[in-house]
């Protein structure tokens, strides 16, 4: 695996260029800034403690950053579980949780099927997973090419990988990993030496995208047209500024209503904002691009969910 770098769809897509300016500038001008009403209010409005009724019934929960819960069937699938307070290698150092996670691994339930986008700490995260596994020992773990060695050294069992259009099954699922435009790094050594995708997870009642960290690209239309339009998808609104230096990486808040028109989602759920300071924008920052965007786009508040951080909305047909 070591030697083996993967690329984007547009290979000449620039992605990461000059960290250093970028740093700097953000150190300057003193950002991001804290939400309006600051960190503790901010807190307290966007996180409730998750339910998990028994009912049948597909659902979908939004655990904090890109942490969301699907219930299909029987089934309930977790995408990027992180509910660690920092997302980092480090206990003491890194990203921290600015809104503390509204569930423990002890608290979910029976989890089946793991999918995992890619490698970076605030989407892999090491204890989490041990966690997961711990409690769910049968639980089936999805991962983007190189990452199966990770999953297996911490006590995976059953870990199936990926690449870009590859599906698999699991009971009435197919699941299919699709592109993403981003990146993978763990440390200074080991840049795109796994992929990142997004996953599409189908079965006769429900079409759900995940997208991951993606930034924009007109070939990710290819996912609505191969697999279907989604029923659900949930798409990334945060860590999006300076868009000098985010663009390649990661869609602001228009890219994510433009996907959600293109792809012809039915609902989407805003994911990956309102957690951790990852880039310049604050906290609530994205609520307000997001609702111009949809404003702008002919969409509402019905089509385009924001929900608080352990809380959930039913699916129906």
């Amino acid at each position: 695996m070591a030697h083996h770098h993967f690329h984007n769809l547009d290979p000449h897509t620039p992605i990461g260029g000059n960290l250093l300016r970028w740093r700097w500038e953000k150190f300057r001008a003193g950002i991001p800034k804290p939400p309006q009403g600051g960190y503790a209010a901010f807190a307290q409005e966007w996180r409730v403690t998750p339910q998990f009724p028994a009912d049948a019934g597909p659902r979908i929960w939004w655990l904090g950053h890109a942490t969301v819960l699907l219930r299909v069937g029987s089934l309930h699938v977790i995408t990027d579980p992180q509910l660690s307070p920092r997302a980092s290698p480090f206990s003491f150092v890194g990203p921290k949780r600015l809104v503390a996670a509204p569930a423990r691994v002890s608290g979910l339930p029976r989890i089946d099927v793991l999918l995992i986008s890619h490698n970076h700490y605030d989407h892999l995260d090491a204890p989490t997973v041990r966690a997961l596994l711990r409690a769910n020992p049968a639980m089936v773990c999805y991962v983007p090419l190189g990452l199966k060695t990770w999953f297996q050294k911490r006590g995976a069992q059953r870990v199936h990988e990926l690449g870009w259009w590859q599906k698999h099954g699991h009971q009435d699922l197919e699941i299919h990993c699709v592109p993403a435009q981003h990146w993978s790094a763990r440390s200074l050594w080991d840049r795109n030496q796994t992929l990142w995708s997004g996953w599409v997870v189908k079965n006769r009642d429900l079409n759900f995208y995940f997208s991951g960290d993606t930034g924009y690209s007109p070939q990710l239309q290819e996912i609505a047209s191969r697999l279907g339009s989604p029923d659900i998808a949930a798409l990334p609104i945060g860590a999006y500024l300076p868009r000098w230096f985010m663009r390649t990486q990661h869609v602001d808040p228009p890219e994510a209503v433009q996907l959600h028109r293109e792809l012809r989602v039915r609902n989407s759920l805003a994911i990956h904002w309102g957690t951790f300071e990852l880039a310049d924008d604050s906290l609530d920052e994205p609520l307000t691009a997001l609702r111009s965007a949809l404003e702008q786009d002919g969409f509402g508040p019905k089509d385009f969910w924001v929900i608080k951080q352990g809380e959930s909305r039913p699916l129906t047909r």
